[in-house]
């Protein structure tokens, strides 16, 4: 540090660490245990490494369109109409009403739009939202997952687990849903998590 011309030295420490720096722009998330209806959590693979998604939806009277909003690529907007498709396929099996994809519109959101969000692994995460808003059965808020969806109703695997499960398990999740392919996936993820998080 130069103080009036002269050159100090300046000692930082973990206690003075805070006179150095600034606040965090964007504070760290925390989950909470309570579902809401329409809500999922996801898991997301970014540049800066993983990073909770949560996915929200709504469901209005329409003509049966689908709305994404968020910043999403096209992969992500594939993701959504295929979770539609599914979800049409097995209406029935969630006492869903036939008919929502021709009377309904589905608002899906992925917030914080200003993180770019692409790639198929929040398509089991869509599908659960949507299932949820349809159902009107909260998903719960201390659970997320990840996982690529297939037309058929398939969870396909994904990259950058180590990433998402630190993420998820910063944010208080305890129980993180993978697909089942992922299971030799889990060498990668770290110790702690693996024995604090189902």
């Amino acid at each position: 540090a130069v103080v009036d011309g002269d050159k100090k030295s300046v000692g930082v420490t973990e206690a003075n660490l805070k006179d150095f720096l600034t606040e965090p722009v964007i504070p760290e998330k925390k989950v909470s245990a309570d579902g809401r209806v329409g809500v999922a959590n996801g898991m997301a693979y970014t540049q800066y490494g993983g990073d909770l998604l949560p996915v929200e939806t709504l469901s209005m009277p329409g003509s049966g369109k689908v709305i994404l909003t968020g910043s999403l690529g096209d992969v992500m907007k594939e993701s959504a109409e295929i979770a539609v498709s599914y979800i049409r396929s097995v209406a029935r099996e969630f006492e869903i009403r036939q008919s929502f994809y021709r009377d309904t519109d589905i608002h899906v959101h992925f917030p914080e739009g200003a993180v770019p969000k692409d790639g198929p692994s929040a398509g089991v995460t869509v599908t659960s939202a949507i299932i949820s808003e349809l159902t009107g059965c909260p998903v719960r808020g201390d659970i997320s997952m990840t996982g690529e969806i297939s037309l058929k109703g398939s969870v396909l695997p994904i990259g950058g687990l180590r990433e998402k499960t630190m993420a998820a398990y910063k944010a208080g999740v305890r129980t993180i849903l993978i697909p089942r392919a992922n299971e030799q996936s889990l060498r990668e993820v770290d110790p702690e998590i693996k024995e604090n998080v189902r």
